[in-house]
């Protein structure tokens, strides 16, 4: 099964379900914003996408800038709470099939799991 962690308002996230759809695949579509992550969803993207928290932090958010998230000692678990309390946080789009995901900046990524 393939998911997407998706936000309807972003160009890429818009274009990476395209590209999906375009090669046949539709998949389960997770409105993130809507539902937001729990931590241990969070830190299981981060193992299948083999990245850091601070990786997957959209860090042009003005919550990430209120919150002061670029510390060099905040911690993997300060980030995670960070990224369940503010959702928009977290880069999108993650696509994720079985044990493997990538993000979808470029959305050509994808492609790499199909």
């Amino acid at each position: 099964m393939t998911r997407i962690y998706h936000n309807p308002r972003c160009s890429k996230s818009r274009q990476t379900l395209e590209l999906l759809r375009n090669h046949g695949v539709e998949p389960e579509v997770v409105l993130y914003l809507e539902e937001p992550l729990d931590a241990a969803t969070i830190t299981s993207l981060l193992g299948k996408l083999g990245i850091t928290a601070a990786q997957l932090m959209r860090r042009s958010e003005q919550d990430f800038k209120d919150n002061n998230l670029g510390r060099a000692d905040i911690s993997e678990d300060q980030l995670l709470a960070a990224m369940v309390k503010y959702p928009k946080l977290v880069e999108r789009p993650i696509v994720v099939v079985g044990d493997k995901a990538v993000l979808g900046r470029p959305p050509e990524n994808v492609l790499e799991l199909l």
